[in-house]
């Protein structure tokens, strides 16, 4: 089976192409018996899986208060995006849709008309609702979206320092005082403080951090100075890579702009750059302290369900690859924690396959809301109560090619608990097939196997069974933005390296 291509020129054409997930004002079906409860939802950009000091990452990492929510909550060890990029993963947390459904595919696209996001829903559920941070979805937008009775962002990334840019807060200019996450992490206490204790709020703060170019709080600049990086095993090209079925296109890309040989086209050293992630991300955890502390302070941090989240991985090294994208672990998987004493028990694994699908149907839950019939995702708070349910046994994961960023093809995976299924469209290659329970660092590609061919037949087939479940075989194309980033270090002797500032989302 054939993908079918589809010319989608404008939003409203997008949106008029899959009716299947029309939004609708109607109200959502109350669940009988369940008190809404507060809902603290912390969004972190390129946050990956085991970048956390529980999990030692690397063995420097410090995070002491998200370590707290993991002791004293859970954490879902198997947890995923369905798209490794930012845009595309925002609008799947906020809709509950895979990309091919809610059609923001990349960076560029603008949101569909009546796209509808689980803001909306909780207002409509007598819900105070704030966004606080990044919102970089649909065009490079700062202006207040639907469903937030409060509203603070920024245009595009925005910037770690204070710049002319500043803030759109509630839909007016204000200045940036000072570094990002500190002052995001303000406006988010401050809201909070100013909530009435008996009525029912949902926080979503959305950092910058941890998103290059890398700055670190000043107060965290230089820690880990010297610390030991350790690179990942296959970084370092492997002089069977032909023979291991490594794909071409990886082993061309390690010479461009997402690869370590070529990074940003620049002489980036990534054991500073992991460095600088590591000291960026500190603010993070003490922001999560800070709401912590302030949920403590006001008796409210048993009864309030906090998710930890991050809009997808980040490669620092993993197959020669920088960067997200791509369906290989360190792409496409993110920490998520959560914790809400008074719903489920603490010190709790999770290993069934979460994804962001999943947050919109667990906060609707938590608000005592059934989810939209139909709809991907599904409410994981069940699994954290420990309850026997009927969960997902794999999991879809899609990535469209973008003409500014061209070393990447369009990726369609299936993700199993021990298998994992890599097909690739639109480039002369091979698929990739990996037992992920023999080889989690995905360095033996089966796909050439005898062996494995009856899951190789099996996995493609489930695979395009998804997508023509859910409305997957027309890749939606939109008009080309962004420059062209597929210069490699041979073409550029003699010329300076670019500036550290054109590396993008």
């Amino acid at each position: 089976m054939l993908l079918r291509r589809q010319l989608l020129g404008a939003a409203a054409s997008a949106a008029a192409a899959d009716t299947s997930f029309a939004q609708t004002t109607t109200p959502l079906r109350r669940l009988p018996g369940v008190r809404p409860r507060k809902i603290v939802f912390i969004l972190v950009d390129d946050h990956r899986f085991d970048a956390l000091g529980f999990l030692k990452g690397q063995a420097f990492l410090e995070t002491p208060h998200l370590d707290r929510l993991a002791r004293e909550g859970a954490h879902l060890r198997n947890a995923f995006v369905t798209t490794a990029l930012c845009s595309p993963s925002r609008a799947s947390i906020l809709t509950g849709l895979y990309a091919h459904q809610h059609k923001i595919v990349d960076n560029n696209t603008p949101i569909p008309p009546g796209t509808r996001y689980f803001s909306e829903d909780l207002k409509q559920a007598g819900y105070s609702t704030a966004f606080i941070g990044k919102w970089h979805m649909g065009a490079e937008t700062d202006m207040p979206q639907p469903g937030w009775d409060h509203w603070v962002s920024f245009r595009g990334q925005g910037t770690y320092l204070p710049s002319a840019n500043g803030l759109n807060v509630d839909g007016k200019k204000v200045p940036q005082q000072g570094y990002i996450t500190d002052e995001l992490t303000d406006y988010a206490v401050r809201w909070i403080e100013s909530r009435a204790k008996d009525k029912p709020y949902c926080l979503y703060l959305s950092h910058k951090a941890v998103h290059a170019e890398f700055i670190p709080a000043e107060r965290h600049q230089g820690r880990y100075s010297g610390k030991e990086f350790v690179p990942p095993p296959t970084m370092t090209p492997g002089a069977d890579d032909a023979v291991r079925h490594v794909p071409r296109w990886v082993r061309d890309q390690r010479n461009s702009w997402h690869g370590v040989e070529f990074p940003y086209h620049s002489t980036l050293d990534l054991r500073e750059y992991y460095q600088r992630y590591a000291e960026t991300l500190l603010a993070v955890d003490d922001s999560v302290g800070r709401l912590l502390a302030t949920l403590e302070k006001r008796g409210e941090l048993d009864s309030t369900l906090i998710v930890y989240m991050g809009d997808n991985g980040f490669a620092f090294g993993e197959h020669g690859l920088i960067d997200k994208r791509t369906a290989y672990e360190e792409s496409m998987r993110v920490p998520i924690l959560a914790r809400c004493p008074q719903l489920f028990p603490g010190g709790k694994t999770i290993d069934h396959v979460i994804a962001n699908l999943d947050l919109r149907p667990t906060f609707l839950a938590a608000a005592g809301l059934a989810a939209p019939a139909g709809f991907p995702g599904r409410d994981f708070v069940p699994l954290l109560q420990g309850k026997t349910t009927t969960w997902r046994d794999s999991l879809l994961y899609e990535y469209y090619w973008e003409r500014n960023f061209p070393q990447t093809p369009t990726i369609h995976a299936l993700r199993e608990q021990r298998y994992k299924y890599i097909h690739y469209h639109g480039v002369w290659d091979t698929d990739e097939l990996f037992d992920l329970e023999a080889d989690p660092r995905e360095t033996r590609n089966l796909i050439a196997s005898a062996e494995h061919q009856p899951v190789v037949q099996r996995m493609n087939k489930r695979l395009f069974e998804i997508l023509e479940q859910t409305g997957g075989l027309n890749i939606p194309l939109y008009p080309d933005k962004g420059r062209q980033q597929n210069l490699r270090k041979s073409t550029r002797s003699g010329h300076a390296p670019f500036p550290a500032t054109l590396i993008q989302k």
